[in-house]
C-alpha cells in the first residue's frame, strides 16, 4: 500500500517549496517510486513537482473540491508509487473561511481528512531555542494535526544545531534534517510566485544539483519512515468544468501554462479527445476542433509576439465564426478581448472576441477563492450552476463593455463582488479560474 506525507511550514517562503521538489528528486535518484501533490490552488509548482518525478502532480483543495474529488484525486496520484509526498499551502493552518468543499483549504484540513502525518520546514535564520516555541505551539494548536518530524532549514553552526536539535527532542519530534543555506536550492521567481519549470534551460539539471547538494543534510530513511498509509479512493471522478467539446483544443506554452492536469485527465475520461496548440509559436487550434480552451498563464510578458502571431489570431477568430465554443481563463480570457497593454504601456491588439480590454501597465494584486454562478445556460452549465473557483492575477480591467455577463460572484465569506466576465455567443471567458462544481 502506498504511504504518504504531507510537508508544510510555519509560514510562506520558510524554504518549503525548494526542499520538497530536491526531496523528491533526491527519492527518485535513489529509486523510489515517488509521487506527489499539491495543496491548494496552484500551477506553477505541480510543474516543477512533475519535472522532479516524471509523474503527473494533482491539486488538493478541500476548500474547493468535495471530499471525494479529493480521494479520487488522492488516489490517482498514489497509483503505483511506494511514497506520496504532498506539499503544503503558505502556512500550516492558513485558509479561507469554510467553502463549498467543507473546509476552509488549508494543510491541516487536508492532514485531518486523510490522517496523514505532517513534516514542518522551518526556516530557522535568526532563531534558536525559540524555534522550540513555534514548533511546540503548531504541534499543538490544532488537536489531531500531527507533526511526525521537522526539518530545519537556514541552519549555522553545530551549536545552532544542538540547540534546535535539543528543543525538538524536548517536545519529541524528530529532525529529519538540519540545512545549512544552501545556493543549489535558489529558484528564480516573478510577480505570481516562481518562474514556471518549462522556463528553466536545464530543469533536469537543476533538480539533480539540488539533490545532490540535500543529500548530506537530510535523514531520507528516517523521513520515509514517518509516512503513513493512504486510505485507497475512488479514482479520478469529474471535476468542476464540463467538457467543452467531443474535440477540444488547448492553448499549451509557457504564455499558457495554468491548465490543471487532473481537469484535462477528466475531460479524457469523459470522451472527449485532446490536441494541443501553442499561440507563441503562431499555431492555430485544429479546425477539427469544436471547443477551444485557452487557460491562464503569462499573456502580458508576450503581448507583442501574440499580437503578431497571424497565423494563431485567425485561427481563433476562424474558430469562433465555425460556432465552436471558446473559452479563456485569466490569461486565455485577457487574450480574447479587443487589446492588452503591457508593462511599457504600449497597447496591443488582441483577437477581438470579447468587448474587454486589460491592462498591465499598473499591476495591481487581486487574489481569493470565489463562488460563482451562471448568469446564463451554456457549455459551461444550466443558468445558476454553481462553481468554486480562484481568481490570481495582476493585471486589470481597462474597458468592460455589454451586459452579457458570465458569473455572478461572491468572495470566500460570501460578499457579494461585480459579475465576472463577459460571454458573445459561444465565446466566453473570465479572471476566473474554475476548481470544482460547487
Amino acid at each position: 500500500m502506498t504511504r504518504g506525507l504531507i510537508i508544510a511550514a510555519p509560514a510562506s517562503g520558510s524554504g518549503k517549496t525548494a526542499i520538497t521538489l530536491s526531496l523528491l528528486a533526491l527519492l527518485k535518484q535513489r529509486g523510489i517510486a515517488v509521487s506527489s501533490a499539491k495543496v491548494g490552488p496552484d500551477y506553477i509548482d505541480p510543474a516543477f513537482h512533475q519535472a522532479a518525478t516524471g509523474r503527473p502532480c494533482f491539486n488538493l483543495d478541500s476548500w474547493a473540491m468535495p471530499p471525494e474529488t479529493l480521494r479520487g484525486l488522492l488516489a490517482e496520484a498514489a497509483q503505483d508509487a511506494d511514497l506520496t509526498v504532498i506539499e503544503g499551502v503558505m502556512g500550516l493552518f492558513d485558509g479561507a473561511e469554510i467553502g463549498p468543499g467543507g473546509a476552509g483549504g488549508s494543510t491541516a484540513d487536508l492532514a485531518l481528512m486523510f490522517d496523514l502525518p505532517v513534516v514542518l520546514v522551518m526556516n530557522v535564520k535568526g532563531q534558536g531555542a525559540t524555534a522550540g516555541a513555534v514548533l511546540a505551539g503548531l504541534a499543538r494548536h490544532r488537536p489531531g494535526v500531527r507533526i511526525a518530524g521537522v526539518i530545519f532549514n537556514q541552519v549555522g553552526g553545530a551549536v545552532h544545531r544542538q540547540i534546535l536539535a535539543a528543543a525538538a527532542d524536548e517536545l519529541g519530534i524528530p529532525v529529519l534534517g538540519c540545512l545549512p543555506r544552501l545556493p543549489a536550492l535558489a529558484m528564480p521567481e516573478r510577480h505570481l510566485g516562481l518562474k514556471q519549470a518549462a522556463e528553466i534551460t536545464d530543469i533536469a539539471a537543476f533538480l539533480a544539483e539540488a539533490a545532490v547538494a540535500i543529500a548530506p543534510h537530510i535523514d531520507l530513511a528516517r523521513f520515509q519512515s514517518v509516512a503513513t498509509p493512504i486510505a485507497a479512493g475512488s479514482g479520478l471522478s469529474a471535476l468542476g468544468i464540463p467538457p467543452l467539446g467531443q474535440r477540444i483544443a488547448v492553448a499549451r506554452d509557457v504564455a499558457f501554462a495554468f491548465a490543471y492536469p487532473a481537469q484535462l485527465e477528466a475531460w479524457r475520461r469523459q470522451g472527449a479527445a485532446l490536441t494541443f496548440f501553442s499561440p507563441l509559436a503562431d499555431q492555430a487550434p485544429e479546425q477539427a476542433a469544436d471547443a477551444v480552451f485557452l487557460p491562464g498563464g503569462y499573456p502580458e510578458l508576450h503581448a507583442g509576439k501574440l499580437a503578431a502571431n497571424a497565423v494563431y489570431q485567425d485561427g481563433l477568430r476562424a474558430a469562433a465564426a465555425r460556432g465552436a465554443v471558446i473559452y479563456g481563463e485569466c490569461g486565455g480570457y485577457m487574450v480574447l478581448g479587443e487589446r492588452l497593454t503591457d508593462a511599457g504601456g504600449v497597447a496591443h491588439r488582441m483577437a477581438g472576441l470579447l468587448p474587454v480590454a486589460t491592462s498591465f501597465a499598473q499591476p495591481k494584486l487581486h487574489l481569493g477563492y470565489r463562488h460563482a454562478r451562471l448568469m446564463e445556460a451554456g457549455p459551461l452549465g444550466t443558468q445558476g450552476a454553481a462553481y468554486a473557483g480562484h481568481e490570481f492575477h495582476y493585471a486589470s480591467i481597462e474597458r468592460e463593455t455589454g451586459d452579457a455577463t458570465l458569473f455572478q460572484a461572491k468572495d470566500a465569506r460570501g460578499n457579494a463582488l461585480a459579475a465576472m466576465g463577459r460571454r458573445n455567443g459561444r465565446v466566453m471567458g473570465s479572471f476566473l479560474h474554475l476548481i470544482s462544481a460547487a
